[in-house]
């Protein structure tokens, strides 16, 4: 049969290898792509200060950079109304691409993203490269799979990879670009993925490097070991900072839904509102402009940064970057977030220098661990986050006290029932919480997730509706063999069949536990 073919062809060696290879093609085409768009952004940033620094004084200079602002922000806005796919960050994009809910155009997603976020660099507007990095990668992960004329199903494998390649390439961090597209978009570790999109992050970090250099992005550091007394410090900044990472997403969150409610002249009355600020804020405050390159370089640069100075910096950045990204401008908040963990951090360490005597030498370290615990509980990816300051460091002195911050932040935002950043802006870009018949008895926020049937299992062979589903939870499509299923009561499940299932975050967890547990594979089947 065609669909034990494909099983099997799943499962051979050769379709691994195979897999590897399209992975390092993946990697160097969104790795090129990545590349000229880091170039681009960098020559649109120097731009910006330098016409920004000649027009100021006066008033006639700052009033011609505004009707240059509303001329990019005409372009912007037909560009967007376009490609509709290229609105925001572009990770929840790629996520539902992944999970087969979403089936973009490459060939118009990857120009008019790349424009977009050139002149959103140009522009001013506190929005980070990496999302649509991600993007723009992902993106040519589904060109290559259609030049290659791959089926659906590994296509989404592809995308995958290229969002690892687009985030490797957007931090100079392979790792982390691996990490981040396991762990927070396709969910799932197996050894062929794993591999794969292994291959296709290094493959880009390497193409980076050859044109950018092998310098990171940013550089943390780490002066020394923290005394083992002091990694109590470490457990308090793990609580502050999942309060403060959930903090940010519901204030980031009711910013979308302020937006939402304008309705006409769609997007360029949403889209003039952070284009106007950011025309008052290059002639008052141009630290705050773009990812917040200056911010971090000012605060790592200062000897004794005052707390208030960084507190001021840590409003001012979040403020801008919640009303650029909650109008839909097509940009990301990664970067950003990253300079505002780093804020966080430096802020922390400040009070505790005054406080309780903790050692000035001992500044930079929490700078980084502040990276660590933001990210942490904004995006919910503790392992992600560990990776990226180890990468950003370049040391593993780090590894224990950068893991108790991620993990404790992670928990403190998970006790606070606030969504997590991506999979809530997931849930919205897909409708899932509209009073849909399939999942109105869900009730509250939803989660999509995906679970594989594994070989040998509980689940394996089972009617969907001799399934004891846990409380709250619904399954949305099975994809098998690379085609999607619509599921019915008699639709029987088969080892390697992809259960895309909707629940209540209220229960997500515990559900999410029961259902993988009947879905794991038997050891020795």
């Amino acid at each position: 049969m065609r669909q034990d073919h494909e099983v099997a062809r799943r499962l051979s060696r050769r379709f691994q290898v195979t897999l590897v290879g399209e992975g390092v093609l993946v990697g160097l085409a969104g790795g090129a792509v990545v590349t000229l768009y880091r170039i681009a952004l960098s020559h649109a940033e120097g731009l910006l200060r330098s016409v920004t620094g000649a027009l100021s004084g006066g008033w006639v200079g700052p009033l011609c950079w505004l009707v240059a602002l509303a001329a990019m922000m005409l372009v912007v806005g037909r560009l967007v109304s376009w490609e509709p796919a290229t609105s925001g960050s572009g990770i929840p994009q790629v996520d539902a691409e992944v999970v087969d809910r979403m089936d973009a155009p490459w060939h118009r997603v990857i120009p008019a993203k790349f424009v977009e976020g050139t002149l959103l660099a140009l522009s001013g507007l506190s929005l980070g490269r990496e999302g649509p990095s991600v993007q723009l990668g992902g993106m040519s992960g589904k060109a290559v799979s259609r030049a290659l004329g791959r089926k659906r199903g590994e296509e989404r494998l592809l995308v995958t990879c290229g969002a690892a390649a687009g985030m490797s390439a957007a931090f100079h961090a392979p790792f982390t670009g691996v990490l981040f597209a396991l762990e927070e978009i396709h969910k799932e570790f197996t050894a062929p993925l794993i591999i794969s999109v292994m291959s296709s992050a290094i493959a880009s970090d390497l193409l980076v490097s050859q044109v950018l250099g092998v310098q990171p992005v940013m550089a943390l550091a780490f002066s020394r070991d923290l005394p083992h007394p002091d990694y109590a410090l470490v457990v308090v900044l793990g609580v502050l900072c999942g309060l403060l990472g959930a903090a940010h997403n519901r204030g980031m969150f009711a910013l979308q839904d302020l937006f939402g409610r304008i309705r006409s002249h769609l997007p360029y009355a949403r889209l003039a509102v952070p284009f106007a600020l950011a025309g008052i804020v290059a002639f008052t405050w141009p630290e705050l402009m773009c990812g917040g390159d200056a911010v971090l370089e000012e605060v790592l640069a200062a000897s004794h940064p005052g707390i208030v100075a960084l507190l001021t910096l840590l409003a001012g950045k979040y403020v801008f970057t919640s009303v650029c990204f909650g109008s839909g401008a097509p940009g990301g908040t990664l970067f950003p977030l990253v300079v505002m963990g780093a804020l966080v951090g430096g802020a922390f360490a400040a009070g505790c220098t005054e406080l309780v005597g903790l050692r000035q030498w001992y500044f930079s370290n929490f700078v980084a661990l502040g990276v660590a615990g933001l990210f942490s509980g904004v995006v919910r990816a503790p392992v992600t986050a560990v990776v990226l300051v180890f990468e950003l460091t370049g040391s593993l002195d780090a590894l224990l006290s950068v893991s108790i911050v991620s993990i404790v932040a992670y928990v403190t935002s998970s006790l606070t029932r606030t969504d997590a950043f991506y999979e809530h802006l997931l849930a919205n870009l897909l409708n899932t919480t509209t009073a849909d018949p399939d999942v109105s008895g869900l009730g509250g926020r939803k989660a999509l997730e995906s679970v594989r049937v594994g070989a040998g299992s509980r689940l394996e062979g089972m009617l969907v509706r001799d399934v004891p589903w846990p409380d709250g939870m619904r399954v949305v499509t099975v994809e098998r063999a690379g085609e999607e299923l619509l599921p019915s009561g008699d639709t029987r499940l088969e080892a390697l069949d992809d259960l895309l299932v909707i629940v209540g975050s209220d229960a997500a967890d515990d559900a999410l536990l029961k259902l993988r547990v009947m879905a794991a594979q038997r050891v020795g089947s």
